[in-house]
């Protein structure tokens, strides 16, 4: 005798799959085991799994036979390694780290306002005046012009005026 109650089926090994947990049942434990899975791997493999056994456990709730919940649930697994995770894994690497800091103010433009040369000099940088320094030994920069930002070297911006 397998299980308790009305529904007890004594037989061969099908029963208790039969009588005590259902198909929908073991593709949900199966995909949350999946989902669970992910966490540690974190490389989207095994949740796209996940939602193949999610999607072998609806056509289990609508009574499809195991051979076509398992082609489902294949199915759906290989469409979302092939489709979705691309993208996602696109989406959460992203194209490139932001640049933040100085690192952002490397090839914008700057006016000068107190003439630059190898040594000194000021320039507008982002609405704040920093100290500066040509670039070029040789060039020397009057007030007024528009530089280029070639690197930020401490408290100190190296400009390029390319007008020159």
């Amino acid at each position: 005798m397998v299980g308790i109650g009305p529904n007890c089926v004594s037989g061969g090994p099908a029963a208790w799959f039969d009588v005590l947990m259902q198909a929908w049942l073991i593709w949900l434990i199966l995909a949350a085991v999946l989902a669970g899975a992910e966490t540690l791997s974190l490389d989207l493999v095994l949740i796209m799994c996940a939602g193949g056994a999610a999607a072998g456990g609806v056509s289990a709730a609508a009574g499809l036979p195991p051979a076509v919940q398992v082609a489902i649930a294949v199915a759906g697994a290989l469409a979302l390694l092939l489709f979705l995770r691309p993208v996602a894994k696109r989406h959460l690497t992203g194209s490139g780290a932001a640049r933040t800091g100085v690192e952002a103010l490397i090839g914008t433009q700057a006016i000068v306002t107190s003439k630059v040369d190898a040594r000194d000099g000021r320039v507008r940088l982002s609405g704040s005046e920093w100290s500066a320094r040509a670039y070029d030994e040789t060039q020397v920069i009057p007030v007024g012009s528009s530089v280029q930002v070639i690197q930020i070297s401490g408290a100190t911006a190296v400009v390029w005026d390319s007008s020159r």
